[in-house]
């Protein structure tokens, strides 16, 4: 039997992770698995409720707020536990992105005394996270942000995002003149902006701004007056720069039409020398695994809270991120055993700092 197999269960804490994956929660229909981490808290004599957006609110010691998302982008993966070469396996959507973060820290909150939030919308707008900022009156003394890092990783680092909606208008007339209708506008603006940011292979990801053209839409006008081409952009920005000088960039390239940038969330890049580093590569040390630092491509409500609040902070949770929003998403539940006592011995050590 292998070592992950004969290790002893954390019950309680699969107990309710495979509870909370049970229930469905796609981005704004959070309210019934919220409700049921309201009752994990209330079993413990913790006061938990949710607030006006639909956060779990679980305050306690604000020297650790442990936060992580509840809700999952939509898929259907039937939930069940399936053993494997190295224990148990629980499928189902949002076992990694992000209720194995979730619970686990709802299970070290309970166990340390930390402040938990569970917050909604993080997959769409980070409407709760954003709520939970203007809500409080201080910053928390650190936060350790829930996502799949892998038990051994520590994520320090997030790309920001900067996204819009380029529309163009040009006269209607014959496809054989040679001046550009809007669609041609359009497609000769987001060339521009991606030659500008081009760079060669061995260019790290994270440290790259990189261009998506996620919709578009063009064609004649109803009335047959004009040509018409809409197009929606995402453009990742890494933490040299701002979400305002890619925009200045960008909108640089413009020679018809406008960008209405409708979204906009800043680059954060963390010390690895912050106390909350420092904890956890110690707490993965005594739990015999090898820390690894991790700088991730995407962005995360960890964005939104470094941008905020001046205090340490991390992104940790069990899990393989190349399974966020998978089709074959799962995790194996001695990883999230072994991320539950990471995060109580990091927990611990920030709460007595």
């Amino acid at each position: 039997m292998s070592e992950a197999a004969s290790r002893e269960a954390d019950t309680e804490a699969r107990d309710l992770l495979e509870a909370v994956v049970r229930i469905p929660s796609v981005s704004r229909d959070e309210t019934e698995a919220a409700e049921r981490l309201v009752e994990f808290f209330e079993a413990h004599g913790r006061e938990a409720w949710l607030d006006e957006v639909g956060n779990v609110r679980a305050p306690a010691d604000d020297g650790v707020l442990l936060t992580s998302h509840i809700d999952t982008v939509p898929g259907d993966i039937p939930v069940r536990v399936e053993e494997g070469d190295e224990g148990d396996v629980l499928w189902g959507r949002g076992s990694v992105d992000a209720k194995g973060p979730l619970c686990a820290m709802a299970v070290a909150a309970v166990r340390t005394g930390a402040s938990f939030v569970g917050v909604v919308g993080e997959e769409v707008d980070s409407k709760g996270a954003r709520y939970l900022i203007e809500d409080r009156e201080t910053a928390p003394d650190a936060v350790i942000n829930g996502e799949p890092s892998g038990w051994e990783g520590i994520t320090l680092g997030y790309r920001g995002l900067l996204a819009g909606t380029y529309v163009a208008t040009s006269e209607s007339g014959h496809s054989s003149r040679p001046e550009n209708n809007a669609i041609q506008d359009a497609i000769d603006w987001w060339s521009a902006v991606d030659d500008e940011f081009a760079t060669d292979e061995w260019h790290p990801v994270f440290e790259r701004v990189t261009c998506k053209p996620v919709d578009f839409k063009g064609g004649t006008s109803t009335d047959g007056l004009s040509v018409e081409a809409t197009m929606d952009v995402q453009l990742r920005v890494p933490p040299e720069y701002s979400t305002d000088e890619i925009r200045e960039i960008a909108d640089g390239f413009l020679t018809n039409g406008t960008v209405n940038w409708d979204d906009k969330v800043e680059p954060v890049m963390q010390s690895p020398r912050t106390s909350a580093a420092r904890a956890f590569r110690a707490a993965i040390r005594q739990a015999g695994g090898d820390p690894t630092l991790l700088r991730k491509t995407g962005t995360s409500d960890m964005n939104v809270y470094a941008k905020a609040w001046d205090c340490p902070m991390v992104t940790y949770g069990p899990g393989d991120s190349d399974l966020d929003h998978a089709p074959n998403e799962h995790l194996p539940l001695d990883e999230y055993d072994r991320s539950v006592a990471v995060l109580e011995t990091a927990t611990e050590r920030l709460l007595e700092d």
